[in-house]
This record gives C-alpha cells, sequence and structure tokens, in this order.
C-alpha cells in the first residue's frame, strides 16, 4: 500500500481508505461508500479502530490525535480527518 501524498484531494484520500479498509479487513469494496458508518455498516470494533488508527500515523508520518479519531463514525469522516492532517482542504 502507498503512502498518502500531501497533495491528495478527499476522492484519492477516499480512494485509498477504501483500499486500505478492504485489505485490513477484508471488505467489499463495493459495500463501502462515503455514508458507511465504521462501526455498525463495517464492523469495526475498538481494536480495529485503533488498528487503522496506527496504520493512519504511519501512512502519514502523521499522528491523529485520538481525541479527533473518538468523532470519526464514518469512511467520509475519516477522509474529512485526513484531508485536515494533510493539509488538503480541497472539496470532493
Amino acid at each position: 500500500m502507498t503512502t498518502l501524498a500531501p497533495t491528495m484531494n478527499k476522492d484519492e484520500i477516499y480512494t485509498w481508505i477504501v483500499d486500505m479498509l478492504h485489505e485490513m479487513f477484508e471488505l467489499d469494496k463495493t459495500a463501502i461508500t462515503p455514508q458507511s458508518n465504521l462501526y455498525t455498516d463495517l464492523d469495526i470494533d475498538s481494536i480495529d479502530a485503533v488498528d487503522i488508527v496506527v496504520k493512519l500515523n504511519q501512512m502519514t508520518g502523521k499522528r491523529i490525535q485520538p481525541d479527533v479519531f473518538r468523532t470519526v463514525r464514518t469512511v467520509q469522516d475519516v477522509v474529512n480527518v485526513l484531508a485536515t492532517l494533510m493539509g488538503s482542504d480541497e472539496k470532493a
């Protein structure tokens, strides 16, 4: 899996996240939408969420604050957090 580039827009970040979720949890890519709730729709638990944060920290070279990730519920929320973290304010 490639690392996130600071120049990626939200669409590219979304595609990257779908690939990451597929790779980490063997989720069907077609079942993942921006509105998918990580916990209820994708069956990700709190341990999985920690694994996601660790992976995102590794792939971005930046640290996502636990308080920030606690507010994340949907795939789009993850995209928004990463876009902010990476400095990409471009609209999806």
